[in-house]
C-alpha cells in the first residue's frame, strides 16, 4: 500500500465528492439522469410551491444571464394565458435544464433545482447514495485523531447533506463538520479556498484537499492548500506529468495521519 503521510500542520480534510467519495458512475448514470427523466413531471407537481417558484425564478434570472450563449433556452416569464401558457413555460425551463446538463455547467441556479428534486427522491427511498468502501472508516479515523472533515463541492450543500444523510451506509452526516458549494467560489479559483479556510477559521496550509480534479488540485495549491489527487475506478485519466507532480491516492486509508499513532 502506497502511504502518504499528512503534514503535522494539517488540522482539516476538505474532500470533493464526484470521484472521491462517491463513484462517478453513480453521479452520471443515477443522479443526473434522473434529474433529466423526472424534471417535467417535477415542476407540474410542485409548480405552485414557492420554493419551485423561487428555483424557476433563479433559473430565469440565469438564462438572461446566459443569452449570448449559442442554444441558450430562454425561459419566459409568465404571460397569464392559463394552462397552454403554464405548458409552454414548464417546457422551457425542461430545455434549459437539459441544456446546462448536456454542457456540464455547474451553476448556481441549476445545482438548486437538482438539490430540491433529489430532496424529494431521497426522502421518499427512491435512491440512496454510494460511497467507496474505504470512506466511511477512514473518516472515522481521522476524526477520532482529532481531524475536522468539511466537503467543498459543485452540488449544492442541500444535494450534499441528502447524499450523507441516505447513503448505502446509513446516515452518515455526523462525520462531516460542514459543508461548502459554489456559493463560496468555483472549485478551479484559488480565491474559493482562501475563503473556504476563512469560513472554516484556519489557515489554508492547514487544510489537506483531497479531488480527482487536477484544476481544482491546482487552484487549491495556490492558495497554499496541501493537495492529494484521488485516483478512483472511472475518474478520467492523468497526464505522465500530473502523476509526477501530484501526490496520488486510490483510498482513503492510504493516507497515514501523524498524530493518530
Amino acid at each position: 500500500m502506497v502511504v502518504l503521510s499528512v503534514p503535522a500542520e494539517v488540522t482539516v480534510i476538505l474532500l470533493d465528492i464526484e470521484g472521491t467519495t462517491t463513484p462517478i458512475a453513480f453521479v452520471k448514470d443515477i443522479l443526473f439522469p434522473y434529474i433529466e427523466e423526472n424534471v417535467k413531471e417535477y415542476l407540474q407537481t410542485h409548480w405552485e410551491e414557492e420554493e419551485c417558484q423561487q428555483d424557476v425564478s433563479l433559473l430565469r434570472k440565469q438564462a438572461e444571464e446566459d443569452a449570448h450563449l449559442d442554444g441558450a433556452v430562454p425561459i419566459p416569464a409568465a404571460s397569464g394565458n392559463g394552462v397552454d401558457d403554464l405548458q409552454q413555460m414548464i417546457q422551457a425551463v425542461v430545455g434549459n435544464v437539459c441544456w446546462q446538463m448536456s454542457l456540464d455547467r455547474k451553476t448556481t441556479a441549476l445545482k438548486q433545482l437538482q438539490g430540491h428534486m433529489w430532496r424529494a427522491a431521497f426522502t421518499a427511498g427512491r435512491m440512496k447514495a454510494e460511497f467507496f468502501a474505504d470512506v466511511v472508516p477512514a473518516v472515522r479515523k481521522w476524526r477520532e485523531a482529532g481531524m475536522k472533515v468539511y466537503i467543498y463541492s459543485s452540488g449544492s450543500v442541500e444535494a450534499q447533506k441528502l447524499l450523507f444523510g441516505h447513503s448505502t451506509e446509513g446516515d452518515i452526516l455526523e462525520l462531516v463538520d460542514g459543508h461548502f458549494d459554489t456559493k463560496i467560489g468555483r472549485k478551479v479559483e484559488s480565491e474559493s479556498y482562501r475563503k473556504t479556510a476563512d469560513s472554516i477559521g484556519c489557515s489554508t496550509n492547514s487544510i489537506l484537499f483531497l479531488t480527482d480534479v487536477t484544476r481544482e488540485a491546482s487552484a487549491a495549491e495556490e492558495a497554499d492548500v496541501h493537495v492529494a489527487v484521488v485516483v478512483r475506478p472511472g475518474n478520467a485519466g492523468l497526464t505522465d506529468d500530473e502523476k509526477t507532480y501530484y501526490s496520488l491516492i486510490t483510498s482513503f486509508s492510504e493516507l497515514y495521519l501523524p498524530s493518530s499513532t
